[in-house]
C-alpha cells in the first residue's frame, strides 16, 4: 500500500450489472448538488485493500454480492475542494489515495438496500459506462474517467447460458 502524506488510504468499486452498466448512488450529505458516486470508503487499520472494498460495498449498498473482475494497477488520488477538505474527515486529509476494483454484481437489484446503519444514498441507478464521467463531482471527474479506461474491457454484457 501506498501512503502519501496528506491522503487518507482507501478503496473505490467499480460494480457493474450483468449488462456492462456501471452502479452510482446518490450522495446524501449534497442536497445542494445531484453528486453521483461509485462505492468507496477509507481502509480500516489492518485491513486489506480487497477486505475493504466488499466491506464499502455492504455498509453503502446492503449487499457485497459481487466477484472482483480487476484491480486497478496503481493507487489512484483525488484532492476534495478547499472548502470540502476543512469539514470531511475532521481536516485531516486534503483527499483520498485510493485502490479500485472492478466487480461484478452476482446479486439481484432487490439484494440492493439503501437504508443501512448509515445511509450514504438516498437513490441508485445503473448506468452505461459513458454517461459516468459526466455524473460525477468535477473534482473526482478525472480519476473515474482514468477508472474508466482501466476497466473499459469489463463494461461488457456477460452472456448467461
Amino acid at each position: 500500500m501506498t501512503n502519501e502524506p496528506g491522503y487518507r488510504l482507501a478503496v473505490g468499486v467499480m460494480l457493474l450489472n450483468r449488462m456492462g452498466q456501471i452502479f452510482v448512488g446518490r450522495r446524501i450529505d449534497m442536497p445542494m448538488i445531484s453528486a453521483w458516486q461509485m462505492p468507496q470508503g477509507g481502509i480500516d487499520p489492518g485491513e486489506t485493500p480487497q477486505n475493504a472494498a466488499f466491506r464499502e460495498l455492504r455498509e453503502e449498498i446492503g449487499t457485497d454480492k459481487a466477484e472482483i473482475l480487476g484491480e486497478s494497477r496503481m493507487w489512484l488520488k483525488y484532492d476534495l475542494p478547499m472548502e470540502l477538505a476543512q469539514g470531511v474527515w475532521g481536516g485531516r486529509y486534503r483527499g483520498q489515495c485510493q485502490k479500485w476494483f472492478a466487480m461484478r454484481f452476482i446479486g439481484d437489484d432487490t439484494d440492493i438496500d439503501l437504508a443501512t446503519d448509515r445511509p450514504e444514498f438516498d437513490a441508485w441507478k445503473w448506468i452505461p459506462s459513458e454517461r459516468l464521467p459526466q455524473m460525477i463531482v468535477p473534482f473526482k471527474r478525472q480519476l473515474y474517467i482514468d477508472i474508466l479506461a482501466e476497466f473499459r474491457s469489463h463494461c461488457t454484457t456477460v452472456k448467461i447460458s
